[in-house]
């Protein structure tokens, strides 16, 4: 796996072994990049990796100006392949690895205060989890108001719907589909709101997507 823009573009990154993760391809990433590089959302913006993998989409924001990214996986084995990477690219002084699943990284973050330019949401096919993630991101108030979501899911599964985060951007590339979401202006999360649910794990009443479908681009 190669970095395949930025300051480290062709640069080498370690993926864990095994078939328990699934890095995003070449054309993946050159899809989603290409579209935030659009909304110029990657320069200087705090970035959150959620089921990071490999950290291939993490890395990828890193090289491309990225202050600091937030890299989430249950899995050591891709923490670990994700911290041997950041010390290769010499990129670890701009990132911090959690290993826990998402309920309890998120809580932490939300907790602390975090806010984030860009989430990247990439759940794995089998159990897919993205409307669950996408509803709790948004109870917690962890993306920025003017804040960009980007999820991958198989492209048969059912895109997230709710009240809070609207789709502004869908592709469909290879059987993946590529989804960018912003929060609607009129949602204001409280602290009452977060903290209730970093607390009790349960989310706030209208919590959730809306999704327009726009075959965009």
């Amino acid at each position: 796996m190669r970095v395949i823009g930025g300051q480290q573009r062709g640069r080498k990154f370690t993926a864990p072994r095994g078939t328990n993760t699934r890095p995003a391809t070449a054309r993946v990433r050159a899809s989603i990049f290409s579209r935030l590089a659009s909304r110029n959302a990657i320069a200087g913006a705090r970035i959150l990796d959620v089921f990071a993998g490999s950290g291939s989409l993490g890395l990828e924001a890193l090289s491309r100006g990225a202050s600091h990214v937030v890299f989430v996986d249950r899995a050591r084995a891709a923490a670990a392949a994700i911290a041997c990477s950041l010390s290769q690219l010499h990129l670890a002084s701009r990132a911090r690895v959690i290993t826990a699943d998402f309920h309890r990284a998120l809580a932490e973050l939300a907790e602390a205060g975090e806010r984030f330019g860009v989430i990247f949401v990439d759940a794995a096919y089998g159990a897919d989890s993205t409307a669950e993630v996408l509803a709790l991101i948004a109870a917690l108030g962890l993306l920025a108001p003017d804040g960009l979501l980007v999820t991958r899911q198989f492209h048969r599964t059912p895109a997230p719907v709710g009240a809070a985060l609207v789709c502004v951007n869908m592709a469909k590339i290879g059987d993946h589909r590529i989804a960018l979401y912003r929060r609607l202006p009129s949602v204001d999360v409280s602290e009452d709101a977060r903290t209730s649910s970093s607390g009790s794990g349960g989310l706030p009443r209208g919590a959730g997507m809306r999704g327009k479908d726009p075959h965009a681009e």
